[in-house]
Formats: structure tokens, C-alpha cells, sequence
């Protein structure tokens, strides 16, 4: 597991330091809890969502079940905070499915994908 300093820490769409999405279960690529990314997360899993059922349906409807516990994985369920890829979340925002954001989680490389605005208006919180 990669450990950041502040010298490193990466910034959210507040342009704040990147906070903390999720533990319980431990989410981003690199399983520490940060929606972080690098060049090898291809999904670009960015953005801190509180999952909903309604969510959860969509993208295993999608061909990405995260309910079924696999090996290691315990599987999520309504309520768990995530770091989503940009592009499914946008998805599922366009037809009314995309979970709420904590935007003090998501990373500010989600701004490549997805509007401030879209993001705002779908936050768990101040703004």
C-alpha cells in the first residue's frame, strides 16, 4: 500500500487535500481508502459516491457487480462510500441512477469527466 505525505497528497474538486472516501470496505485502486489514481487505473476511479441500491443495481446491470462478495472482496451494500470510475458515474447520472458524491473525497482529476456543477448538485454536504 502506497502511504502519502503532505508533500503528495493529492488535491479534491475543492481544491482541498483529498480526504479519506471509504475503509469499511477499504476502496480506491490502491485499497487505502483514497479515490486516487495513476496512469494504470484506466477506469479513472475518482469519484467518492455513498452507494445506493438503486446504483448497485444499475452497474451490475452494466457488467460491474459490486454487491457479490468475491474472495476478498465482502461486496457493497446500500450506504457503503466508494471510489466509482468518473465515466460510470456520469453514466448513471444521466438517466437518474448515479449514487450521491462526497465531494471532500473525490479527486480533482474527476473535473477531466464529469462538471462541478453535476457534482455539487449530487453532494452529500456543504459545498
Amino acid at each position: 500500500m502506497e502511504t502519502m505525505n503532505v508533500k503528495n497528497k493529492p488535491l479534491n474538486v475543492k481544491n482541498k487535500p483529498l480526504e479519506v472516501c471509504g475503509t469499511k470496505p477499504s476502496t480506491g485502486i490502491f485499497r487505502d481508502g483514497y479515490c486516487r489514481t495513476n496512469y494504470a487505473d484506466v477506469g479513472k476511479h475518482t469519484v467518492c459516491a455513498q452507494v445506493t441500491d438503486d446504483f448497485l443495481e444499475y452497474t451490475k446491470g452494466k457488467g460491474n457487480d459490486l454487491s457479490t462478495p468475491r474472495r476478498s472482496f465482502p461486496g457493497l451494500k446500500n450506504g457503503d462510500n466508494w471510489c466509482l470510475c468518473a465515466l460510470r458515474w456520469k453514466e448513471a447520472k444521466k438517466v437518474g441512477r448515479a449514487p450521491p458524491v462526497i465531494l471532500d473525497a473525490t479527486h480533482k482529476k474527476t473535473l477531466k469527466f464529469i462538471n462541478k456543477k453535476d457534482l455539487q448538485m449530487s453532494s452529500i454536504g456543504i459545498f
